[in-house]
């Protein structure tokens, strides 16, 4: 029974062994050396360089689209202001016209009642 036993040391053997074919089994499959890994590398880097090419031109395009629409919301605001300016020119000149309009009807109104007075005093003389 003895002699179908194995000893510590044939069993580490065995083991090394083992693993010494499995690792040379495994750098036989390596990547580096398939033939078509140097072409698929290549194929990758170019997919990669053109996807950070398509992020830059979406992000070129999306910088100048916020900058047109600050762009036209600067127009609009500035387009808003010189509107309100404009309104509230208008009602100061309507306000000194409505004033000057109520000045000559004031001296209108004077200059009626001052006839009417020297009538008055003509009259009487």
């Amino acid at each position: 029974m003895r002699d179908k036993e194995t000893s510590l040391a044939d069993r580490l053997s065995t083991a090394a062994k083992a693993k010494q074919i499995l690792l040379e089994k495994a750098r036989a499959k390596a990547a580096h050396n398939d033939p078509g890994f140097a072409e698929r590398q290549a194929a990758r880097h170019v997919a990669a360089i053109e996807r950070e090419a398509r992020a830059a031109e979406r992000k070129k395009a999306k910088l100048a689209d916020a900058a047109r629409e600050a762009a036209e919301r600067v127009a609009a605001e500035d387009a808003r202001l010189r509107a309100l300016e404009a309104e509230q020119e208008a009602k100061k000149m309507e306000a000194i016209e409505r004033a000057a309009r109520e000045v000559a009807a004031e001296a209108e109104r004077k200059a009626a009642r001052d006839a009417r007075y020297a009538a008055r005093k003509a009259r009487k003389k």
